[in-house]
């Protein structure tokens, strides 16, 4: 691989991590770095971002707001 190449160090754990949006909002930062290291994902940013971050990344949205944004995403990609 040469030098100007990046790989992706996205590992896929064994369990999908299913915590609820309010697990989420109380986790401390140690444990949100952990979450997203064990998944190859950055950690940067403060304890807000990180959670944030982690939100979008590992929460399905609910039925009504996953229908409206998914019409919101095919409109833009349209």
């Amino acid at each position: 691989m040469g030098s100007k190449e990046r790989r992706s160090e996205f590992q896929m754990p064994l369990h999908y991590p299913k915590y609820s949006r309010k697990e989420y909002q109380d986790m401390p930062e140690w444990a949100l770095d952990r979450l997203l290291a064990d998944y190859g994902l950055p950690a940067d940013g403060d304890l807000a971002q990180k959670r944030r971050f982690a939100m979008g990344a590992f929460l399905w949205p609910d039925n009504n707001n996953g229908v409206e944004a998914a019409a919101s995403l095919r409109k833009k990609n349209v």
